[in-house]
């Protein structure tokens, strides 16, 4: 896939659809990985001026596309986590304080995984924190006492990875480590 600017966020779906988010762009491009043709790139989201219209991103980061092939952007400079459902070009604000049921504020979302049960886990680079979403809504699962280097502390997490048992990853960037935190069976 060749791009004109950098990939900040990458995803292959299902179908094997290579995603990109182009922060500088404010657009996340896809291509077909089946497809032989290069030129081949697709707008998948953003009309590539920033803003916060519906239709439009700023700075998006973490990208995740789910079996239904709905796409999930982190949109880091409007503060919020974008929905874009297949072949629509609008887009509706799933977290953030500008979504329909604003339970919790973020301040530049870099990463985003959405599990089997629809529950999403967002990265919050500049509140540094990693949240998710439960029954009750969102809350803090690490990072919740503010930034720092304590081992329940992060500063400017921008990525996070789950393995098979659960436990969850986290790049802590400017603590300059990569902390592991288990699973804690019925945390939400």
């Amino acid at each position: 896939m060749n791009i004109s600017s950098q990939c900040e966020g990458l995803f292959v779906d299902i179908n094997d659809t290579l995603y990109c988010s182009m922060p500088d762009h404010h657009q996340v491009m896809k291509r077909s990985l089946n497809d032989p043709v290069m030129a081949s790139n697709r707008v998948a989201a953003g009309t590539g001026i920033g803003g916060s219209d519906s239709n439009q991103l700023d700075g998006p980061g973490g990208i995740f596309v789910d079996v239904n092939l709905d796409l999930y952007v982190a949109d880091c400079d409007n503060n919020r986590v974008q929905l874009f459902q297949p072949e629509g070009s609008n887009s509706i604000t799933v977290a953030g304080s500008s979504s329909q049921n604003p339970t919790i504020a973020l301040f530049c979302p870099t990463g985003i995984i959405l599990d089997a049960e629809k529950y999403l886990f967002i990265v919050d680079q500049d509140n540094h924190r990693i949240v998710g979403s439960g029954l009750n809504g969102f809350r803090c699962l690490v990072g919740c006492y503010g930034m720092g280097s304590q081992s329940n502390q992060l500063v400017k997490p921008f990525s996070f990875s789950f393995d098979n048992s659960g436990n969850m990853f986290v790049p802590d960037r400017n603590n300059h480590r990569i902390q592991k935190f288990l699973l804690m069976k019925d945390s939400f």
